[in-house]
């Protein structure tokens, strides 16, 4: 059950995450709930990939209050159906107040699920591919301050690296580093926070971990 704000007993939540810093009972909820909290889900990996990829230049809190919209807008992201937008649906997503109309965003969208379904085909899929930039498991860190927090680390380096060269686009590092946090790749709540110990533990997936393949970008 989510903390509420204003409760007087709320618990430690990451700064970004507080009920004096986050302005939304949605953003407060996606911390408590989501963030962190490592997925093996193809469609759920590929939601994290196209919404980190709209909120470049712009506030999650903005992409967290059209996710529904987008999911709509983009049939539930559902990677085959979106591959094969043409130009008449990027034209009607280019006039849909309830996401983020940006041509170049939409665009990329499109070009991220043809390539998702060519890694699919080749690792059997994308949970398989993009987990081994971790080895196959979370990177749980020791944060006190979010403050220390990077931006982008050699791993996330590495996933931009290796995305491009497959034809991924608006996957720069911070942008992967972002949707790496977001799934949970790695731990990055700090270790004050109530979550912390929770998306630490065993178990904490959403679906079964796959036994990771060689490592091969």
């Amino acid at each position: 059950m989510t903390r509420k704000p204003n409760d007087k007993k709320a618990p430690i939540r990451c700064a970004w995450a507080s009920s004096e810093l986050a302005s939304s009972e949605l953003m407060i909820r996606y911390h408590d709930e989501e963030w962190g909290v490592p997925v093996h889900d193809d469609g759920t990996l590929f939601e994290f990939l196209i919404l980190e990829g709209a909120q470049a230049g712009l506030s999650w809190e903005t992409i967290l209050n059209k996710r529904e919209n987008y999911r709509a807008a983009f049939d539930g992201f559902d990677a085959p159906k979106v591959a094969r937008y043409g130009r008449r649906k990027v034209a009607q997503l280019l006039k849909n107040p309830g996401i983020v109309r940006n041509r170049l965003k939409i665009a990329s969208a499109v070009r991220n699920a043809q390539a998702l379904l060519q890694v699919r085909e080749e690792f059997g899929s994308f949970n398989r591919y993009i987990w081994q930039f971790v080895d196959g498991r979370p990177r749980v860190n020791s944060w006190k301050a979010h403050d220390r927090i990077p931006a982008r680390t050699a791993e996330s380096d590495a996933m931009s690296k290796a995305l491009k060269k497959r034809g991924f686009s608006f996957v720069g590092s911070t942008i992967c580093y972002a949707f790496m946090q977001g799934v949970g790749m790695v731990n990055d709540h700090i270790v004050q926070c109530f979550r912390y110990r929770e998306t630490s533990m065993p178990g904490s997936a959403k679906e079964p971990q796959e036994r990771p393949l060689p490592h091969r970008v």
